[in-house]
């Protein structure tokens, strides 16, 4: 069986707890070998850490989320850098920018993610980033700050094929979400078609980024009711992202696996 690696999720999240002991030996049947869970803001921070210190083959990645940056502490930058230093194979996410929420303060989100990014750097650690409606404005982030020789993950990637090059350029990766299998999300798919294979990784965002029903393997829902993203849906990312490419499922797998490795491992 080929590996399999989910380049961005948040199994800690509180939605998924009442499923854990079940999804989490589904996902060692489906030859799942490692996924970076990332913590989005302080509070959630060593929820993160809990997991992964019972679950080994689970990657630890820290780092405020831009909806979340108003709820920081006056001393986050210095617990965000205990964590990653407590944490050796820990990257640094999710981070990012978002112009598509209510209420966004672009420049307050760009002075926390340059800092995280000097911290990165710094640390030698993988960054992985949130992106919406901001291209423009990550682009002069990343042309004007710091280095960063580990590379980056664009999670989810929405932006337009004319910005990869120079995104991989910078050591930039994209992951491929099953959400990307809805309808109105034809463009992603033809972005994704002409990616370069050795930028490729696959995500699942669970619980959020759910594929559509018809595609839905595993539905689930919260303690609410309400549709979350399975885990295991990781597999239907792989199996989509083969088609659109014209692989043996196989042989993506064999290249994400090495791409995965590659950034953060």
């Amino acid at each position: 069986m080929t590996p399999l690696y989910d380049a961005h999720c948040h199994y800690h999240d509180a939605r998924l707890q009442a499923h854990r002991a079940e999804f989490l030996p589904q996902l060692a049947a489906l030859g799942v070998a490692a996924a970076v869970v990332n913590g989005t803001r302080e509070s959630d921070w060593p929820a993160v850490t809990e997991l992964c210190a019972v679950h080994p083959w689970i990657i630890p990645s820290y780092g405020l989320h831009p909806w979340f940056v108003r709820e920081r502490s006056g001393h986050w930058q210095e617990s965000l850098a205990a964590e990653l230093s407590n944490h050796s194979r820990a990257a640094l996410g999710e981070v990012g920018l978002d112009r598509w929420v209510e209420g966004h303060d672009l420049a307050d989100q760009r002075r926390v993610l340059g800092e995280e990014l000097a911290l990165a750097e710094a640390l030698q650690r993988p960054v992985t980033i949130h992106c919406l409606r901001a291209w423009g404005a990550l682009q002069e982030i990343l042309r004007e700050g710091p280095g960063l020789p580990r590379g980056l993950l664009l999670h989810a990637y929405g932006g337009p094929l004319e910005l990869v090059d120079e995104f991989a350029g910078r050591g930039t990766y994209f992951s491929f979400s099953p959400y990307f299998l809805n309808e109105r999300k034809s463009q992603q798919r033809r972005v994704f078609a002409e990616i370069p294979i050795e930028r490729l990784l696959v995500e699942t965002d669970a619980p959020d980024l759910f594929p559509p029903p018809e595609r839905n393997l595993h539905p689930l829902a919260d303690a609410a009711g309400a549709p979350i993203n399975h885990p295991a849906n990781l597999a239907v990312a792989y199996a989509a992202l083969a088609e659109i490419r014209g692989l043996p499922i196989e042989a993506l797998a064999v290249q994400v696996a090495d791409n995965f490795q590659r950034l953060f491992m």
